[in-house]
Protein backbone atom coordinates (compact mmCIF):
# COMPACT_ATOMS: atom_id res chain seq x y z
CA UNK A 1 0.00 0.00 0.00
CA UNK A 2 1.34 3.50 -0.86
CA UNK A 3 0.06 6.56 0.76
CA UNK A 4 0.36 10.31 0.76
CA UNK A 5 1.56 12.86 3.46
CA UNK A 6 0.46 16.03 2.80
CA UNK A 7 0.87 19.37 5.43
CA UNK A 8 -2.34 22.20 3.80
CA UNK A 9 -2.54 23.94 6.97
CA UNK A 10 -0.01 25.13 9.01
CA UNK A 11 4.15 24.14 8.18
CA UNK A 12 5.73 22.51 10.87
CA UNK A 13 8.23 23.08 12.78
CA UNK A 14 11.77 21.40 11.76
CA UNK A 15 12.22 20.41 15.38
CA UNK A 16 9.34 18.37 14.53
CA UNK A 17 11.44 16.30 11.70
CA UNK A 18 12.05 13.51 14.12
CA UNK A 19 8.37 12.78 14.77
CA UNK A 20 7.51 12.38 10.37
CA UNK A 21 10.67 10.10 9.73
CA UNK A 22 9.49 7.59 12.93
CA UNK A 23 5.77 8.41 11.66
CA UNK A 24 7.37 6.56 8.21
CA UNK A 25 9.29 4.13 9.63
CA UNK A 26 6.32 2.55 11.66
CA UNK A 27 4.20 2.83 8.68
CA UNK A 28 6.88 0.67 6.59
CA UNK A 29 6.70 -1.43 8.97
CA UNK A 30 3.37 -2.20 8.33
CA UNK A 31 4.07 -2.65 4.71
CA UNK A 32 2.44 0.87 3.88
CA UNK A 33 5.12 2.81 2.04
CA UNK A 34 4.58 6.62 1.95
CA UNK A 35 5.28 10.05 0.49
CA UNK A 36 5.54 12.87 1.54
CA UNK A 37 3.98 16.36 -0.11
CA UNK A 38 6.24 18.58 -1.25
CA UNK A 39 6.03 21.48 1.81
CA UNK A 40 5.89 20.11 4.76
CA UNK A 41 8.01 22.80 6.67
CA UNK A 42 7.57 26.32 7.45
CA UNK A 43 9.63 28.57 5.73
CA UNK A 44 8.02 31.72 5.83
CA UNK A 45 6.06 32.55 9.20
CA UNK A 46 3.57 29.55 8.73
CA UNK A 47 3.43 28.87 5.87
CA UNK A 48 5.40 26.31 3.88
CA UNK A 49 4.53 27.09 0.79
CA UNK A 50 1.35 29.42 -1.14
CA UNK A 51 -2.07 28.35 -0.69
CA UNK A 52 -1.87 26.99 -3.98
CA UNK A 53 0.91 25.22 -4.08
CA UNK A 54 -0.42 23.02 -0.85
CA UNK A 55 -3.39 22.49 -2.67
CA UNK A 56 -1.84 21.59 -5.61
CA UNK A 57 0.32 19.33 -3.33
CA UNK A 58 -3.20 17.79 -2.46
CA UNK A 59 -3.90 17.26 -6.11
CA UNK A 60 -0.70 15.60 -6.80
CA UNK A 61 -1.74 12.44 -4.55
CA UNK A 62 -5.21 12.36 -6.13
CA UNK A 63 -3.80 11.92 -9.44
CA UNK A 64 -1.10 9.84 -8.52
CA UNK A 65 -2.66 6.49 -9.73
CA UNK A 66 -0.29 4.43 -7.30
CA UNK A 67 -1.26 7.20 -4.26
CA UNK A 68 -4.39 4.64 -2.33
CA UNK A 69 -4.70 7.25 0.60
CA UNK A 70 -3.98 10.29 1.88
CA UNK A 71 -2.84 11.33 5.15
CA UNK A 72 -2.37 14.93 6.59
CA UNK A 73 -0.16 15.42 9.03
CA UNK A 74 -0.77 19.26 9.85
CA UNK A 75 -3.29 21.35 11.68
CA UNK A 76 -3.48 24.84 12.79
CA UNK A 77 -5.17 27.40 11.09
CA UNK A 78 -4.12 27.94 7.25
CA UNK A 79 -6.02 24.85 5.94
CA UNK A 80 -8.92 26.61 4.30
CA UNK A 81 -6.42 28.58 1.98
CA UNK A 82 -5.93 25.75 -0.36
CA UNK A 83 -10.09 25.26 -0.80
CA UNK A 84 -11.10 27.46 -3.66
CA UNK A 85 -7.77 25.97 -5.64
CA UNK A 86 -8.76 22.03 -5.51
CA UNK A 87 -9.70 20.21 -8.52
CA UNK A 88 -13.44 19.18 -7.35
CA UNK A 89 -14.00 16.60 -10.39
CA UNK A 90 -11.12 15.11 -9.42
CA UNK A 91 -11.50 14.73 -5.76
CA UNK A 92 -15.28 13.57 -6.83
CA UNK A 93 -14.32 10.77 -8.79
CA UNK A 94 -11.49 9.46 -7.05
CA UNK A 95 -12.06 6.38 -4.52
CA UNK A 96 -8.97 8.24 -2.09
CA UNK A 97 -10.09 8.62 1.43
CA UNK A 98 -8.25 12.37 2.75
CA UNK A 99 -7.71 11.87 6.53
CA UNK A 100 -6.76 14.74 8.71
CA UNK A 101 -8.19 16.49 11.76
CA UNK A 102 -8.59 19.33 14.00
CA UNK A 103 -7.87 22.65 11.12
CA UNK A 104 -8.10 20.10 8.66
CA UNK A 105 -11.89 19.86 8.87
CA UNK A 106 -12.32 22.56 6.56
CA UNK A 107 -11.05 20.08 3.76
CA UNK A 108 -12.71 17.32 5.02
CA UNK A 109 -16.57 18.95 5.46
CA UNK A 110 -15.94 20.96 2.40
CA UNK A 111 -14.99 17.55 0.44
CA UNK A 112 -18.25 16.45 1.23
CA UNK A 113 -20.29 19.57 0.59
CA UNK A 114 -18.83 19.92 -3.09
CA UNK A 115 -18.51 15.91 -3.60
CA UNK A 116 -20.61 14.11 -1.41
CA UNK A 117 -17.87 11.54 -0.72
CA UNK A 118 -16.42 10.47 3.00
CA UNK A 119 -13.19 11.58 4.66
CA UNK A 120 -11.65 10.54 7.98
CA UNK A 121 -11.53 12.64 11.37
CA UNK A 122 -8.11 11.50 12.31
CA UNK A 123 -4.57 12.50 12.87
CA UNK A 124 -2.34 9.65 12.28
CA UNK A 125 0.61 11.63 13.87
CA UNK A 126 -1.14 10.09 16.72
CA UNK A 127 1.12 6.94 16.32
CA UNK A 128 4.44 8.70 17.63
CA UNK A 129 2.67 10.64 20.45
CA UNK A 130 1.61 9.60 24.05
CA UNK A 131 -0.21 7.12 23.19
CA UNK A 132 1.77 5.83 20.29
CA UNK A 133 1.50 2.12 21.29
CA UNK A 134 -1.99 1.60 21.22
CA UNK A 135 -2.55 3.77 18.15
CA UNK A 136 -0.18 1.86 16.72
CA UNK A 137 -1.98 -1.38 17.09
CA UNK A 138 -5.34 -0.09 16.14
CA UNK A 139 -3.98 1.66 13.02
CA UNK A 140 -2.47 -1.91 12.19
CA UNK A 141 -5.89 -4.01 13.00
CA UNK A 142 -7.16 -1.52 10.37
CA UNK A 143 -5.16 -1.33 7.67
CA UNK A 144 -4.32 -5.32 7.74
CA UNK A 145 -8.10 -5.61 8.36
CA UNK A 146 -8.05 -7.30 11.26
CA UNK A 147 -11.07 -5.29 13.00
CA UNK A 148 -12.31 -1.59 12.98
CA UNK A 149 -11.28 -0.52 17.15
CA UNK A 150 -9.69 2.37 15.32
CA UNK A 151 -13.75 3.25 14.82
CA UNK A 152 -15.55 2.09 17.48
CA UNK A 153 -16.10 4.71 20.11
CA UNK A 154 -17.79 4.74 23.03
CA UNK A 155 -20.54 7.06 23.80
CA UNK A 156 -23.21 7.95 26.00
CA UNK A 157 -26.60 9.66 25.68
CA UNK A 158 -27.17 13.19 27.61
CA UNK A 159 -30.67 13.86 25.70
CA UNK A 160 -33.03 11.46 23.86
CA UNK A 161 -31.86 7.65 23.11
CA UNK A 162 -31.26 8.09 19.19
CA UNK A 163 -30.18 9.41 16.67
CA UNK A 164 -29.28 8.53 12.94
CA UNK A 165 -27.55 10.77 10.29
CA UNK A 166 -24.69 11.10 8.12
CA UNK A 167 -21.88 12.61 10.35
CA UNK A 168 -20.77 16.54 9.51
CA UNK A 169 -18.62 18.88 11.84
CA UNK A 170 -15.39 17.95 13.80
CA UNK A 171 -13.19 20.93 15.66
CA UNK A 172 -15.97 23.59 16.30
CA UNK A 173 -14.15 26.28 15.72
CA UNK A 174 -12.61 25.30 12.22
CA UNK A 175 -15.38 24.05 11.24
CA UNK A 176 -17.34 27.14 11.44
CA UNK A 177 -14.67 28.80 9.37
CA UNK A 178 -16.69 27.61 6.23
CA UNK A 179 -19.99 29.41 6.84
CA UNK A 180 -21.06 31.30 4.92
CA UNK A 181 -19.30 29.72 2.06
CA UNK A 182 -19.95 27.52 -0.74
CA UNK A 183 -18.46 24.99 0.97
CA UNK A 184 -20.56 24.67 3.92
CA UNK A 185 -22.92 21.42 3.97
CA UNK A 186 -25.90 21.30 4.00
CA UNK A 187 -26.96 20.57 7.59
CA UNK A 188 -30.14 19.03 7.25
CA UNK A 189 -30.93 15.75 8.86
CA UNK A 190 -27.39 15.34 9.42
CA UNK A 191 -25.76 14.30 13.12
CA UNK A 192 -23.34 17.46 14.24
CA UNK A 193 -20.00 16.03 15.58
CA UNK A 194 -18.45 18.85 17.61
CA UNK A 195 -15.46 18.82 19.60
CA UNK A 196 -12.06 21.14 20.22
CA UNK A 197 -8.80 21.37 21.24
CA UNK A 198 -8.73 25.52 22.66
CA UNK A 199 -11.28 27.44 23.80
CA UNK A 200 -12.54 27.89 27.66
CA UNK A 201 -16.04 29.36 27.98
CA UNK A 202 -16.00 32.51 26.07
CA UNK A 203 -14.57 30.16 22.92
CA UNK A 204 -16.83 28.08 23.16
CA UNK A 205 -19.94 29.50 23.90
CA UNK A 206 -19.51 32.37 21.26
CA UNK A 207 -18.86 29.14 18.76
CA UNK A 208 -22.47 27.43 19.77
CA UNK A 209 -23.73 31.52 19.57
CA UNK A 210 -23.31 31.20 16.03
CA UNK A 211 -24.98 27.72 14.90
CA UNK A 212 -27.78 28.80 16.79
CA UNK A 213 -28.07 31.86 14.77
CA UNK A 214 -27.33 30.38 11.47
CA UNK A 215 -29.81 28.26 12.62
CA UNK A 216 -28.19 24.53 12.60
CA UNK A 217 -29.69 23.60 15.57
CA UNK A 218 -32.82 23.77 13.82
CA UNK A 219 -31.95 21.71 11.17
CA UNK A 220 -29.62 18.61 12.42
CA UNK A 221 -30.75 15.35 13.57
CA UNK A 222 -28.45 15.39 16.56
CA UNK A 223 -25.04 16.27 18.16
CA UNK A 224 -22.73 14.21 19.09
CA UNK A 225 -19.99 16.06 21.79
CA UNK A 226 -16.54 15.10 21.24
CA UNK A 227 -13.67 16.24 23.81
CA UNK A 228 -13.11 19.35 24.42
CA UNK A 229 -9.50 19.56 25.95
CA UNK A 230 -8.97 23.37 27.28
CA UNK A 231 -12.05 23.90 28.59
CA UNK A 232 -12.10 20.36 30.08
CA UNK A 233 -8.69 21.55 32.06
CA UNK A 234 -9.67 24.67 33.15
CA UNK A 235 -12.33 22.88 35.35
CA UNK A 236 -15.11 25.46 34.45
CA UNK A 237 -19.04 25.22 36.17
CA UNK A 238 -20.61 25.12 33.38
CA UNK A 239 -20.15 22.04 31.00
CA UNK A 240 -20.06 22.46 27.03
CA UNK A 241 -23.45 20.60 27.88
CA UNK A 242 -24.74 22.87 29.89
CA UNK A 243 -23.69 25.86 27.26
CA UNK A 244 -25.31 23.70 25.00
CA UNK A 245 -28.51 23.41 26.35
CA UNK A 246 -29.21 27.16 25.95
CA UNK A 247 -28.94 26.84 22.50
CA UNK A 248 -31.42 23.26 22.08
CA UNK A 249 -34.80 22.03 22.64
CA UNK A 250 -35.20 19.34 24.79
CA UNK A 251 -36.14 16.80 22.20
CA UNK A 252 -32.95 17.15 20.08
CA UNK A 253 -30.63 14.09 20.61
CA UNK A 254 -27.15 14.56 21.89
CA UNK A 255 -24.57 11.90 22.88
CA UNK A 256 -21.05 12.68 24.14
CA UNK A 257 -17.85 10.75 23.99
CA UNK A 258 -14.78 11.08 25.45
CA UNK A 259 -12.92 9.08 22.12
CA UNK A 260 -13.24 11.62 19.39
CA UNK A 261 -11.35 14.45 19.44
CA UNK A 262 -7.21 15.85 20.42
CA UNK A 263 -6.15 13.33 22.51
CA UNK A 264 -3.56 11.53 22.09
CA UNK A 265 -6.06 8.44 22.10
CA UNK A 266 -8.21 9.63 19.89
CA UNK A 267 -10.09 7.00 17.63
CA UNK A 268 -11.27 7.93 14.27
CA UNK A 269 -14.50 8.70 12.76
CA UNK A 270 -15.85 8.67 9.24
CA UNK A 271 -17.04 12.46 7.84
CA UNK A 272 -19.76 12.15 5.27
CA UNK A 273 -21.14 8.38 6.29
CA UNK A 274 -24.43 7.30 7.77
CA UNK A 275 -24.19 6.42 11.70
CA UNK A 276 -27.21 5.18 13.80
CA UNK A 277 -26.38 5.84 17.28
CA UNK A 278 -28.64 3.79 20.05
CA UNK A 279 -28.95 4.51 24.13
CA UNK A 280 -27.79 1.39 25.48
CA UNK A 281 -29.49 1.92 28.65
Amino acid sequence: MKIGLSACSDGQFKEWEQHNIELRKILARMGVKSVMANHIYATQDAYSGTDAERAEDLMRFYRDDSVEAIYDISGGDLANGVLKYLDWDVIAHSRKMFWGYSDLCTIINAIYAKTGRESVLYQVKNMVYAEGNLQQRRFADYISGTNQDLFNFNYNFLQGKRMEGIVIGGNIRCFLKLAGTEYWPDMTGKILLLESLGGETGGIATALNQLDLMGVFNQVAGILLGTFTAYKKAGLSLSVYDLLKMHISDSLPVAQTAEIGHGADSKAIVIGRNMNLKSHY
